[in-house]
């Protein structure tokens, strides 16, 4: 019987023990280790900030579900790995800090396959001032939404009494990713403003470190838009221009302070804004795991980058812009030197960032980072599951692949709540990675990438959301529903 270690039960993670379990049977050991209790679906913690949706609606305990699927959870933090055993012992094992129970007691777990799918440590503190413990707000959990949802009412309560406000959302660093949520976030913003009859007295500000709107992060898209072809740059440049947000572009967020924010510009600008209400995402780092050989030496410059993510099988020395390629992103996630460790999701370092990098005459860093979450973490976490499955039968078998540089991905981006008013604008491309070798010009397959927008986007981000939650829940034939 082999033993199966899971770090994290998030998309990836949650993924990976679930098709693992449907594989593999009973045969062999899983145990899920995740800090968290409760399975948080992430897409709708926006809707939750703006006070459409409820906490308990975004998240569930895992306990049951792993219970029912005769999966152990450990609830706990991983902090070490000793991929190569530790003194004596050569079996792999990981360092497990619990965070219920007895809570801050260490304890080591064995394992013969590892996946990180650890997710990203949110990392407030590069800013000065940004968070929840600072002064901005967040969507990053569902108690952050449910935080800024209280603050939202708050700031209409007071434009219904006549007072002007100025709400701020966007990225608090210049290195940040997840572009998506603050743009799906602004607009709900504004769709519950207008909602409430209190629109004219607000100014909506959105501060991004794209150079260009509708870059997410994936260097901005060219589609098929109503029988047109058209740039996910002037697609957003007419909504936005439509709902009268204004947007500060290619920004560096230097510090937030209690209702001003300051920012650096990648044209030489330096600026700030006074608001009353700030929802500003920060950037991400890896989990913050160590690895040790068993002679105790620290090799976890050896198996993690820099930012803290595990390194995988990507072409990290691919130099400067010019010399990116499709080529450097990674295929099956393995860990190089370690064939029985993977990361997946947010947790494997990626090459580099997929958009053209820029900094600010000081030299900050104004560049997305490249997005991993949704649609790709699913498909990476399953595909992670089924190699491992295949290697339980047959050690010597090929790792399956699942380069973001092949697949294609779906993104339904809501622009307000509401099963009459609401709309979301229902994106596709492909692949997620541009490939210019096979696709000259754009990188993406123009029969495969394109866009609309309208009040069935709406629908369908509210029917996946239905689903997923389902899916999560390991309901009936919840692997059936796509990744």
């Amino acid at each position: 019987m082999a033993n199966i270690v899971i770090l994290g039960a998030g998309v990836s993670g949650h993924t990976a023990a679930l098709h693992l379990r449907r594989r593999v049977g009973k045969k062999h050991h899983i145990t899920v280790v995740s800090p968290n209790s409760k399975w948080n679906w992430i897409p709708s913690n926006i809707w939750v900030g703006v006070d459409k949706m409820s906490k308990d609606e975004v998240v569930f305990p895992l306990a049951p579900i792993y219970a029912k699927q005769g999966i152990d959870f450990v609830q706990g933090k991983a902090t070490e790995i000793w991929p190569r055993g530790r003194g004596d012992d050569t079996t792999p094992s990981v360092t497990i800090e619990l965070t219920a129970g007895e809570v801050g007691r260490t304890l080591s777990q064995h394992y013969d396959y590892l996946v990180n799918a650890t997710g990203p440590k949110l990392k407030f503190e590069m800013t000065p001032g940004l968070g929840p413990s600072g002064h901005s707000l967040s969507v990053c959990t569902a108690d952050h939404a449910a935080q800024a949802a209280a603050a939202l009412d708050g700031v209409i309560d007071r434009l219904r009494a006549g007072d002007a406000q100025t709400l701020v959302v966007g990225m608090g660093h210049g290195s940040c990713t997840c572009e998506g949520a603050a743009f799906e976030y602004v607009f709900n913003v504004d769709h519950v403003l207008r909602e409430a009859g209190v629109r004219e007295l607000a100014r909506v500000v959105y501060l991004t470190n794209e150079h260009e709107l509708g870059d997410f992060g994936v260097g901005g898209m060219t589609f098929e838009h109503s029988g047109h072809e058209m740039t996910s740059e002037a697609w957003m440049m007419g909504l936005f221009h439509e709902r009268g947000i204004e947007v500060i572009l290619a920004a560096h967020v230097t510090e937030v302070k209690e209702r001003e924010v300051t920012y650096d510009t990648v044209f030489g600008e330096s600026g700030s804004l006074a608001f009353d209400f700030a929802m500003l995402l920060p950037p991400f780092g890896g989990a913050g795991l160590s690895a040790f050989d068993r002679d105790t030496s620290d090799i976890t410059s050896e198996m993690f980058a820099p930012s803290g993510f595990m390194k995988v099988d990507a072409k990290y020395d691919a130099g400067a812009y010019e010399n990116w390629s499709a080529a450097d992103w990674p295929s099956t996630y393995e860990a190089p030197g370690f064939p029985n460790h993977f990361a997946v999701g947010i947790a494997f370092a990626p090459p580099h960032a997929i958009s053209k990098p820029y900094a600010t005459p000081a030299g900050a860093p104004v560049a997305p980072a490249p997005p991993r979450t949704g649609m790709p973490s699913g498909i990476q976490g399953k595909t992670v599951a089924e190699t491992i499955a295949d290697r339980l039968d047959h050690p010597a078998a090929p790792a399956r692949t699942a380069s973001m540089a092949n697949m294609g991905a779906a993104c339904i981006a809501s622009v307000g709540a509401g099963l009459r008013n609401g709309a979301a604008a229902a994106i596709t491309m492909s692949p997620i990675v541009p490939d210019r070798t096979r696709f000259p010009g754009t990188g993406r397959n123009p029969a495969e990438t394109f866009g609309e927008i309208g009040l069935a986007g709406h629908w369908m981000k509210r029917l996946l959301h239905t689903l997923f939650i389902y899916k999560a829940k390991a309901r009936p034939g919840w692997w059936l529903i796509p990744e």
